[in-house]
């Protein structure tokens, strides 16, 4: 819970939009950190918890990595998000705005959560059959063995 805490103490403050606008100066105030907990799924919770004993773990350089990451992977979310708000057609102030892209991101969160469970769900569904004939395969390609042994044959000639 200490790690958490000092986690979502840290991502409270820091802006969140990348802009540098104050979350204050951006409309309703961010959840406290234990609403925010709270709110989560008890798989979003778990999930959480081994990604925070990871991050523990790693070294300064495998943080910075992943912070690179996860930068560039937010700002290609925020132009897709933009490129959704500019191919609708609609003309928002800052205010819809921030809140149309919250919104996209929520909703892009839960198709791509949905997808994965569906991928990993006919994953299990087709991996008996692949280990069924992987199994056939490799049974049969081994050498059987014979009931009859064939005494070892000498390339010297005997005198």
């Amino acid at each position: 819970m200490t790690i958490f805490a000092s986690i979502c103490g840290i991502a409270q403050a820091q802006p969140q939009d990348g802009r540098g606008v104050e979350p204050s100066r951006r409309g309703p105030q961010l959840k406290s950190t234990r609403e925010r907990w709270f709110s989560l799924s008890p798989e979003d919770r778990q999930v959480f918890r081994r990604n925070a004993e990871r991050w523990v773990q790693m070294g300064p350089q495998e943080r910075n990595l992943m912070r690179q990451r996860e930068r560039a992977h937010r700002d290609r979310l925020k132009r897709e998000a933009e490129t959704a708000l500019r191919d609708a057609g609609l003309r928002l102030d800052q205010e819809k705005r921030d809140l149309f892209e919250q919104r996209y991101l929520q909703e892009r969160r839960k198709i791509e959560r949905q997808l994965r469970q569906e991928v990993e769900a006919e994953r299990q569904q087709k991996l008996p059959a692949l280990n069924e004939r992987l199994k056939k395969e490799f049974q049969e390609s081994k050498p059987r063995a014979t009931s009859t042994i064939s005494p070892a044959v000498s390339a010297t000639p005997i005198h």
